[in-house]
């Protein structure tokens, strides 16, 4: 192992075909180490956001909230409310006397300007240790305006992200089972761990639309609270980022009987088998389901297929490295970059378990370096190992890139290009060939001297 790796980490490395797979997770990040994770208040924050007809309201310092503001850059078709970062600027004298008064005057005043469906109210770090009781003010909020008002258990030093995604379904929860569900069709899903990123939850749902299924709830991208309450109305909950949403589906299962399934809306394989997977589930409901997602498959693989084989023309043996925050998605990438002909030499997540890095590791090729909660020396340290083209991460990611020389492919909060369905793979592999191939790399000092000819794309008009 590099001698750059921490010797507390080294079990959080594993190389694929080097040895019987072996791998500690999940754990708190190592002190010291600059972890690339967020805090508990930040997991949270993520995954409730997109609400767009809630209030979100910060109870803690102001910098929580201007970290947090428009994190996950999630598109709404409707309201916006979402977009607007509420905080009730937590100073010296409220860590002395306490800030329950300070929170009450806060809610009181957006509700009214307002006027949302809900309101959340995230607790930080400060806000649990002065002890101010959040659910009593919530309460009493809640019986005075009548709506729903949720404290978000999110102290951040709970624990690591992962605990933010549990204080965020608990919270939704609330939510759920407290609707209407008369007029929700009996082939209707919710769409779970999906943030509506670049519209791209869009695109799903129109797949859905043509197959026959009904969406009742997103969740949480182009969200709206009346959804959530009725969401328990759906036959099925379908499951793409499980690290944020599996633990509410799970939830909803033993207090509604509602079934889920895994699924994942990137790449040609896992899209297909998500869509059929959601056919044969309602097959005896809907007989001519499976023949109209089959027919919706091969309309759309027949236009790709075609333009993805002359990006790869140009992108054959090139070697590529995966950081994400949710391993779902490097799943999908790793099969994503076998149809470029590009090989994945490092994949990696902050927030994979134990099952999510075996099962990646099961996909990879021999020499691949699987890794959890790297830092950025660690992941610098690889990618100049390896010598990679392309490195596939998030903001925090993107620096550490381009100081390398390394070409950059934003997979995260603040992409603007959509990069689910089948267009989004078309999508992907034209940023991708585009990224690789530029000119400006030759002139980094580690591919000084490496030249080629026009790309294939270009030549063909693409």
């Amino acid at each position: 192992m590099n001698t750059q790796v921490l010797e507390e980490r080294q079990d959080q490395f594993h190389t694929v075909g080097g040895s019987a797979f072996e791998m500690a997770c999940n754990r708190e990040s190592l002190a010291g180490a600059v972890s690339q994770r967020a805090c508990v208040f930040c997991g949270s924050r993520v995954v409730l956001y997109p609400i767009a007809d809630a209030l979100h309201l910060v109870h803690g310092p102001l910098g929580c909230a201007a970290y947090t503001w428009d994190i996950r850059g999630a598109l709404s078709s409707g309201p916006e409310l979402h977009r607007m970062s509420f905080c009730t600027d937590l100073r010296e004298n409220d860590v002395v006397f306490g800030g329950e008064k300070k929170l009450a005057r806060a809610l009181d005043e957006l509700i009214d300007r307002h006027s949302p469906k809900a309101a959340f109210v995230y607790s930080t770090c400060i806000a649990g240790l002065i002890g101010d009781d959040m659910d009593a003010v919530c309460a009493r909020a809640e019986s005075e305006k009548g709506i729903p008002v949720i404290a978000v258990r999110s102290e951040g030093f709970k624990g690591n992200k992962r605990e933010g995604y549990s204080a965020a379904c608990r919270a939704m929860m609330r939510l759920v089972g407290t609707g209407d569900t008369s007029g929700v069709p009996r082939v209707a899903v919710n769409l779970l761990g999906d943030y509506n990123l670049a519209g791209e939850l869009w695109i799903i749902r129109e797949y859905f639309r043509r197959m026959g299924v009904g969406v009742v709830a997103n969740v949480t991208g182009d969200g709206r609270v009346e959804d959530l309450r009725r969401a328990h109305g759906a036959a099925l909950n379908v499951v793409q980022c499980s690290g944020s949403t599996m633990e509410l589906a799970k939830m909803m299962r033993e207090a509604h009987g509602t079934p889920f399934i895994r699924a994942s809306y990137l790449g040609i394989e896992d899209m297909a088998a998500s869509l059929y997977a959601v056919a044969d589930f309602f097959k005896n409901e809907d007989p001519e389901i499976v023949d109209r997602t089959a027919c919706l498959v091969r309309e759309k693989l027949t236009a790709l297929m075609p333009r993805l084989a002359l990006y790869r023309q140009d992108l054959e043996g090139k070697k590529a490295a995966i950081y994400v925050g949710g391993a779902f998605k490097a799943f999908s990438l790793v099969k994503a970059f076998r149809h470029l002909g590009m090989r994945v030499a490092l994949a990696g997540s902050q927030t994979g378990t134990r099952e999510d890095y075996e099962e990646l590791a099961a996909i990879c090729d021999p020499g691949c370096v699987i890794v959890d909660d790297a830092n950025p020396l660690e992941l610098s340290a690889f990618l100049e190992k390896e010598d990679v083209d392309v490195l596939v991460g998030g903001v925090k990611e993107r620096p550490i890139a381009y100081k390398l020389g390394v070409g950059f492919c934003d997979h995260n909060h603040e992409r603007k290009i959509p990069l689910e369905g089948f267009e989004g793979m078309e999508n992907f592999a034209r940023e991708i060939h585009a990224t690789v191939t530029s000119p400006v790399w030759r002139f980094m000092p580690r591919r000084a001297g490496r030249t080629g000819g026009m790309p294939a794309c270009l030549e063909a008009g693409i």
